[in-house]
């Protein structure tokens, strides 16, 4: 297994990792096979959503921030922090990422994002590859 962290700076964002996973596939030699990515924090997640313009990471955060999940004193767990919990169950844990000749298989416009919700922290990443069977 291997692992990425994730340095963030404010209280939520999306931090697109999809370069440093990159690196870790050449680095390791993987050919072919699925990348599983999990991140072992309960209020941050991951994500794959656009990453060519910036105003889609604002829109998905405005939206978390002021629609689903917003701060507030209505919740009651001790340490405040209650939406983080929440956006990361939206989010989820984990996600996996296709590899085909060395790269990852994206769309086009598609990146890999660890979404902070509690920060500034120092985040994980786990990455664990599962490699194609040859015949």
């Amino acid at each position: 297994m291997h692992k990425i962290t994730v340095t963030t700076i404010q209280t939520t964002e999306l931090v697109d990792i999809t370069q440093r996973l990159q690196s870790v596939v050449e680095e390791t030699g993987m050919d072919d096979g699925i990348l599983y990515l999990f991140c072992p924090h309960t209020t941050a997640g991951l994500t794959l959503n656009e990453n060519w313009d910036p105003d889609v990471k604002r829109d998905v955060l405005l939206t978390l921030d002021n629609d689903i999940a917003p701060p507030d004193s209505r919740h009651r767990h001790g340490e405040g922090n209650s939406p983080a919990h929440i956006k990361s169950s939206l989010f989820g844990a984990n996600t996996l990422v296709f590899v085909e000749g060395g790269k990852l298989q994206l769309g086009r416009w598609q990146g890999v994002y660890l979404a902070e919700f509690d920060g500034p922290r120092q985040r994980q990443v786990w990455l664990k590859f599962l490699h194609s069977a040859t015949g």
